[in-house]
């Protein structure tokens, strides 16, 4: 269902693409057969010094049939391939596993029609997957169609996304020089991407990186050096044995009291080869800090809200607090779920985790879903919204005096509202008063609720409320927050 309503995104031009498979992944081999009978292997193309470029489409797929009737690969491949220049590779992947081979050339395709004729006029490789996993245990997933890949001969993925908007001939033609030189010197360690965490809240911070053997021999030991400012703060080893194109991340040294800033981090080994591709640089923000010990954690879900969980989780990493899933919808759209204000720690580290069990996010292919963590002023402290399976972020709490606290962490949403204005906040054995005010100070309407404790919500209709801006009110024990809200 997730790829038939993609397809509809992306016909009419409004997909955002999030769950492919990143640009930095290092893959591992494919031997697939294509309709000619002939082997294609993954490993044998890259070695032989060549780019591979991936078309994953499915023959029911509309936008995958578009793309394919711009003859972009057609071209490409007539440059790059045997009878041009010969140093890229193109295949075509059908990638739906339950549609019959018939599919390709226009004939019997199972429950959904063929686009067409997918195979006349074509030069390059064919392949029809019997299953899905004998690709994407290569590391390469097909969320959607069509899906695209690039890969150079170092194994490493330097293009992913929607075929039609990555794979125009003028972007085909361009990857081409980005590739590095593959492997022709005994030794050749390259720093291929920075893996430590880009934000630190406090204390020790540990610098990672991830290194490949761009040598022709057996890489067995490799030195990382961790910069700032010209400064050694930290450093790193390698020792063992790994192949040509082989991958491993090092853990560096601690470096103490850690502020944030920018590193450099360097590895070379024996007779290097080549020094250009040594070093990595990687800037670390500090966490932001809430201006007291309550958070809320705001939920956009898309259409496909029983995918997506969150964790609050301790320096410890001990879960504190969580939420979701939530109920799908029926065709692509969003869902404002009810903000979380959650009680936590004063002046501690904690980390937000987000999950998508489907592995795509919460936006942007069914629906413009977005998360945030706000503190009791409003202030962001962490955001976002496309990311694959996973993604976390760090904030520190801050502590507020007796009077502030007892009123806290006040929310207003849908915001812009069209029917109904909801406000949550943090109660403490209070009477409180909620009241919904236009901009020339006039009161629309008034609640107050007595004895409250805990989380509560209090909501108003905006049924009858005139269209512009308004503010919410709430007052408790003499303190009063205020929000502006937006009726629509």
């Amino acid at each position: 269902m997730k790829k038939l309503i993609l397809s509809i995104a992306v016909f009419a031009g409004v997909l955002s693409a999030s769950a492919q498979t990143p640009v930095g992944t290092v893959v591992s081999n494919f031997n697939l057969t294509d309709i000619n009978g002939n082997t294609q292997n993954l490993f044998a193309m890259l070695d032989a010094g060549k780019m591979v470029v991936i078309d994953v489409s499915a023959t029911w797929c509309g936008p995958c049939w578009n793309y394919h009737n711009t003859g972009a690969l057609n071209t490409f491949y007539a440059a790059h391939g045997p009878a041009g220049t010969n140093d890229a590779v193109v295949l075509f992947v059908e990638g739906d596993p339950s549609t019959p081979t018939t599919g390709l050339s226009g004939g019997a395709n199972g429950a959904s029609a063929s686009q067409g004729d997918w195979i006349t006029g074509e030069t390059f490789p064919i392949i029809d997957l019997a299953t899905s996993a004998s690709f994407t245990a290569s590391g390469l997933e097909i969320p959607y169609f069509p899906v695209m890949y690039v890969i150079c001969p170092n194994r490493t993925v330097i293009q992913s996304g929607v075929a039609g908007a990555i794979g125009t001939v003028a972007l085909l033609n361009s990857y081409v020089g980005t590739c590095p030189a593959p492997a022709s010197n005994p030794a050749d360690v390259a720093a291929l991407a920075y893996k430590g965490s880009l934000v630190h809240c406090e204390g020790s911070y540990t610098p990672m990186v991830q290194i490949q053997n761009n040598g022709t021999s057996a890489l067995t030991s490799a030195t990382i050096t961790v910069t700032q400012g010209g400064t050694t703060v930290s450093t790193g080893s390698y020792t063992g044995s790994l192949a040509t194109y082989g991958v491993a991340t090092v853990n560096c040294t601690p470096i103490p009291s850690f502020t944030g800033g920018a590193l450099t981090v360097t590895v070379t080994t024996t007779g290097d080869a080549l020094a250009t591709n040594n070093a990595v640089t990687a800037n670390i923000a500090t966490a932001l800090i809430a201006v007291s010990q309550y958070a809320t954690v705001n939920i956009t879900t898309d259409a496909y809200g029983s995918e997506t969980t969150w964790k609050i989780k301790n320096s410890t990493g001990t879960v504190v607090s969580q939420g979701g899933p939530w109920t799908d919808l029926t065709a692509a759209g969003q869902t404002v779920q009810t903000p979380v204000t959650v009680a936590l720690s004063a002046s501690q580290c904690y980390t937000f985790e987000i999950y998508d069990a489907y592995g795509d996010g919460i936006c942007c292919n069914y629906g413009n879903g977005a998360y945030s963590v706000t503190d009791a002023a409003a202030n962001t402290l962490v955001s976002g919204s496309a990311f694959g399976s996973m993604e976390a972020s760090v904030f520190k709490t801050g502590v507020l005096g007796l009077n502030e606290m007892e009123l806290m962490a006040v929310n207003v949403y849908p915001n812009p509202a069209a029917d109904v204005v909801n406000v949550s906040f943090e109660a403490n054995n209070q009477d409180v008063a909620v009241a919904l005010i236009d901009i020339q100070g006039r009161t629309i309407a008034t609640k107050n609720v007595s004895n409250l404790s805990g989380t509560q919500v209090v909501s108003f209709s905006t049924e009858n409320v005139a269209k512009g801006s308004y503010i919410v009110s709430i007052t408790a024990n003499g303190f009063t927050s205020t929000k502006n809200v937006i009726v629509k």
